[in-house]
């Protein structure tokens, strides 16, 4: 049993707890007591803030090699595409690993203890399969394991290259034969103690209805998360409109695959009633993708209307920083609609924290408290940033000016991954340099 004592400490609450004693047992949370005004004997001091782990709701992992490579273009989404798609093709299992390794890692630094790894990378160059059919999403899943995180492998089916469209020599990196196909090479992969499988429709654009609805079928039998791409782009919703008289959400819909485990990712264009088909489900925002992208601003306060709920994540990683992620909800909702507050710093932390992990499939993580992983994050109080804060101020000054840098200690399934802001395995900045300049070698 290991004993954390915690100056001060978010239960879920409207505000932080002070002095919270927080006993582990192996990867849970054997018990939480509030009020102690000091350390028990033997107990290991948390100083600052302590938060539940974070999930990263959507990640590619690969789009990390593009940071700071396509900001000079002028250009939209699709032109970006073209930069990650280079990417895509200079990538294999040994690569993949050493490069989703070190993002894991920065992920862990930032926080963030669970990934939904949206993962559609699976094949050789010329979409020829590897001796193991499976040899790319294993190397996330031992990379997630070497970084110290959890992670929700959501294998992608993927099958065209556009409504009616072929695929293209890239993209037959990421296709299986059909959705049969994917299933059989999905229904391979073993979940472990620190991974779990997840299916994903990459999108309309390259799933079509009747084969989103064997994905939907399969995911759905099993229980399982089922992530999609959703009207991230208004093309998107012209391309649907005009090939089925549909939106993107109402065909997925009739293909069976929305219900409470069904996280539509971005939903930046939704159209005329397609909130309401949402409702139980998921939408996990990327903001900082979503701007880098130019794609738009998702109606995030509509959609909690809705009874959507609202995760989070960090998507092409032009930044890892759930805290910018978490703001950045509220204020581009600000630019839209000239209003503030239409989201409390706690419901932001909710996103970030147990409706991300439910999100991906790990629902008793997120949260201290009694049986739950035991996930906790100790941001410092005393950085330039955030000086002056007091136990009354300590969430919303955290959520709206703390950055990643800020995180101090990371506990991850009961085992210490981060001290003092530094991995305890892995040289983050070093091994992030060396697998981008492979990819690029």
């Amino acid at each position: 049993m290991t004993t954390y004592w915690c100056e001060l400490a978010w239960l879920g609450g409207e505000r932080a707890e002070s002095g919270v004693i927080v006993e582990v047992d192996g990867e849970r949370i054997a018990s939480v007591e509030p009020g102690a005004a000091s350390p028990p004997e033997g107990a290991q001091r948390l100083d600052g803030l302590t938060l539940p782990g974070f999930a990263n709701a959507h990640s590619h992992a690969f789009h990390r090699a593009l940071r700071g490579r396509t900001q000079a273009e002028r250009g939209s989404f699709w032109t970006w595409r073209e930069r990650m798609y280079e990417v895509a093709c200079r990538l294999d299992p040994d690569s993949y690993l050493a490069l989703a390794r070190a993002v894991f890692a920065e992920m862990a630094l930032a926080g963030m203890t669970a990934v939904g790894e949206f993962h559609y990378l699976h094949h050789a160059a010329g979409g020829e399969p590897y001796d193991d059919p499976n040899a790319m999403g294993e190397a996330m899943i031992e990379a997630a394991r070497q970084a110290g995180i959890r992670i929700a492998l959501l294998d992608a089916c993927y099958l065209h290259g556009g409504i009616g469209k072929s695929l293209d020599d890239v993209q037959r990196r990421f296709a299986d034969a059909d959705a049969a196909a994917w299933a059989n090479r999905v229904g391979a992969l073993d979940a472990t103690g620190h991974a779990r499988i997840g299916a994903a429709i990459h999108s309309l654009r390259a799933v079509d209805p009747e084969s989103a609805a064997a994905v939907a079928a399969w995911a759905n039998e099993r229980s399982l998360p089922l992530h999609a791409h959703v009207s991230e782009q208004p093309a998107e919703n012209r391309d649907a409109g005009e090939a089925w008289g549909k939106s993107p959400a109402s065909v997925l819909d009739a293909a069976g695959a929305v219900s409470e485990r069904f996280t539509a990712v971005h939903l930046t264009h939704p159209q005329d009633g397609d909130l309401p088909l949402m409702a139980g489900a998921t939408c996990c925002l990327c903001p900082t993708t979503e701007r880098d992208l130019a794609d738009g601003i998702g109606p995030a306060q509509e959609m909690r209307d809705a009874g959507i709920r609202l995760a989070l994540g960090s998507d092409s990683h032009a930044v890892i920083d759930h805290f910018e992620e978490a703001r950045a909800v509220e204020l581009d909702e600000r630019l839209a609609t000239n209003e503030r507050g239409g989201h409390a710093a706690a419901d932001l932390l909710r996103a970030a924290t147990t409706d991300g992990h439910a999100s991906i499939g790990w629902p008793e993580a997120g949260r201290i408290d009694e049986g739950a992983i035991a996930d906790l994050v100790t941001v410092r109080l005393d950085s330039v940033r955030l000086a002056g804060t007091t136990p009354e101020t300590a969430l919303e000054s955290v959520v709206f000016a703390a950055t990643a840098a800020d995180v101090r200690d990371v506990i991850a399934g009961g085992r210490r991954i981060v001290s003092r802001g530094r991995h305890t395995e892995v040289d983050v900045p070093a091994e992030l340099a060396a697998s981008i300049e492979r990819v690029y070698g």
